[in-house]
């Protein structure tokens, strides 16, 4: 696939996540969070199998990629999910947008680190216009109170889900991401089926008392916004490598406001539309879609030149 049309799929799926927020915050007050999740994601893995089922992409994996679902699993679902659902219930919206918006940097990094594999300047400046966008966003929504446990917990997810797609860029060699999503999905979904049967008993029962919308959020959520969203993310990052797929998350931020400003009625402000200039800038940059334009059009000039 193109780069381009990778870019258009991460958009894409950046806006498919943004929709799903208002989703999960109406079901969470139905459901306890852990509870909730399990099922959510377990519903997401079933969808995801079916249609690899469909295009015949499903295959049993080997031993050495069954560490890699392992691994994916414990970090990518249980630990980010369970502790960014944690976290939530115990800080502001505020605070944690703040520290999810520092996904891309950490990704960032930890490819440096981790893959030997450095972001040029021009990508650096885009992460860090993508982040300072991200911050005003926040802060123009009502600003960040005080460092509280919930934010170490959320702190502790982003660093889970950075991990996570280290080992799916790694495991991207000779696993498919989107079947390596399903069966992460189903790994991780019956972890958390034990979690919650610990901390949340007698939870499940509350599916049976629920109103008839709360189906319609439920699936929507779990097969558009859970299965497909990080089907086709994690397709991207093995396509394009973590970092140029993570700077895509600032967008979360730009369309989650936009999603709740038409579902919840939460007001825009000018702060919020500096932030959307410095969001989109910083993904430009970030992503290398400008320096893979300009590496076009210099091509372009020189295949002129030798043509005239």
């Amino acid at each position: 696939m193109k780069m381009r049309n990778i870019y258009i799929v991460l958009t894409l799926v950046m806006l498919i996540w943004g929709f799903n927020l208002p989703l999960v915050k109406y079901l969470v007050t139905v459901i306890d969070p852990v509870t909730l999740t399990t099922f959510r994601i377990l519903t997401a893995g079933i969808t995801v199998f079916i249609i690899l089922f469909i295009f015949k992409l499903f295959r049993w994996p080997t031993r050495k990629e069954w560490k890699y679902i392992v691994l994916g699993a414990i970090l990518n679902v249980v630990m980010h999910h369970y502790f960014l659902s944690m976290g939530l219930a115990r800080t502001s919206g505020s605070n944690a947008g703040l520290i999810l918006g520092m996904g891309p940097v950490l990704t960032a990094v930890f490819v440096s680190l981790i893959l030997r594999n450095y972001p040029s300047k021009v990508q650096w400046g885009g992460l860090a216009l993508g982040l300072l966008g991200v911050s005003s966003v926040v802060l123009a929504s009502g600003g960040a109170s005080g460092l509280a446990l919930g934010d170490v917990f959320v702190f502790v997810s982003i660093i889970a889900q950075v991990l996570s797609f280290l080992v799916i860029a790694k495991a991207a060699a000779t696993l498919d991401p989107r079947l390596m999503t399903a069966y992460m999905f189903v790994v991780g979904s019956v972890v958390l089926l034990i979690i919650g049967l610990v901390q949340e008993p007698g939870e499940i029962q509350a599916f049976a008392t629920v109103p008839p919308k709360f189906w319609l959020a439920f699936f929507t959520s779990g097969i558009l916004g859970t299965a497909v969203g990080h089907m086709l993310y994690n397709y991207s990052v093995g396509q394009v490598g973590p970092s140029k797929a993570a700077i895509f998350i600032n967008l979360n931020t730009l369309f989650s406001l936009l999603f709740a400003a038409l579902l919840l009625g939460e007001v825009i402000t000018y702060r919020h539309l500096v932030g959307l200039v410095l969001i989109v800038s910083g993904v430009i940059l970030g992503s290398g879609a400008a320096e893979d334009m300009w590496s076009q059009r210099k091509k372009r000039n020189i295949s002129n030149k030798k043509q005239t």
